[in-house]
């Protein structure tokens, strides 16, 4: 069964994308079977591994977008993913087991003009759909928005993990407590829609400390994010077995440059120590996420 994880914190500009990115690539090149699903309305995800203009084509339309599964809904969640997503120039395929749902900027309609239908909300059509492939992939990664409306509802309700990527200030612990608020109300609204076959609602499991930048110190950060953390445990609001991870991922330029070239971190020759290191963070959030197994 496919290890299905959303990535999410009510906090923006925490590095989100980057990491599910980077993390997704590691994963490949490990040897996992991956589906990236992105459902942030900036289609960040998308635009990096598809490159502009492959992205462009379907912006312009929206026809092959993760929206037309809900309007016109004449496509399914089968039929909209491309599979070894990562080309170089010459269009080879770079990491033939990472594959991609791609978003484009018409899913901001999932939450303002799409016509609700309370006995079909949008999580409950993408979960049937979503069934049709799970069975192909080892992990199933979702790019959640800031929030948990429609959108960020459909990678949340699949999920049986929660991930959350945090800088080390106050307002990553804020999100991070709001985020439990909210995963507990939307738990409660979308019960009914359950099946036992889908396993447990998804819970927080795992804090990962990105885009550290150097000389920053985060073991304050750190200690009010554990002290919040066990409070949550105690009071059974996130897994037992959440933790903060060990590994913490840098802050480098080759993130940006990355974006830039359309490919994962790991992908790119390594020009300098910090960026080396920055490329084995992702690999060793991978190591810890995969040896990080969820409780029965």
């Amino acid at each position: 069964m496919a290890r299905k994880i959303s990535f999410i914190n009510y906090k923006g500009g925490v590095g989100k994308t980057s990491l599910i990115v980077n993390v997704a690539a590691c994963l490949a090149k490990l040897g996992q079977r991956v589906l990236l699903f992105d459902f942030d309305t900036q289609s960040n995800a998308s635009i990096w591994l598809l490159r502009l203009e492959r992205w462009n084509k379907i912006n312009s339309t929206g026809e092959g977008a993760i929206f037309s599964i809900f309007q016109p809904a004449t496509a399914r969640v089968k039929d909209l993913i491309i599979p070894a997503v990562v080309e170089g120039k010459n269009g080879e395929k770079l990491l033939p087991t990472l594959d991609l749902v791609p978003t484009a900027f018409n899913l901001v309609d999932l939450e303002s003009e799409y016509e609700l239908d309370p006995k079909r909300p949008p999580y409950a059509i993408f979960q049937e759909q979503l069934a049709e492939v799970e069975g192909n992939y080892d992990y199933i990664l979702f790019d959640c928005p800031p929030n948990i409306l429609r959108a960020a509802q459909c990678g949340i309700f699949c999920s049986n993990e929660v991930y959350i990527p945090a800088n080390p200030d106050a307002l990553s612990l804020i999100g991070f407590t709001l985020l439990v608020e909210k995963l507990g109300k939307f738990h409660q609204l979308s019960a009914s829609f359950r099946s036992v076959e889908m396993g447990a609602p998804a819970q927080v499991r795992g804090i990962i400390f990105n885009s550290i930048k150097t000389n920053v110190d985060i073991e304050v950060p750190k200690m009010r994010m554990q002290l919040r953390m066990n409070q949550f445990r105690t009071a059974r609001r996130v897994a037992q077995s959440a933790k903060i991870f060990d590994t913490q991922v840098r802050d480098a330029m080759v993130v940006r440059r990355a974006v830039t070239l359309g490919l994962p971190v790991a992908l790119i020759g390594q020009e300098s120590q910090q960026e080396d290191n920055v490329a084995h963070d992702y690999r060793k959030v991978a190591d810890e996420m995969m040896n990080h197994t969820p409780e029965a």
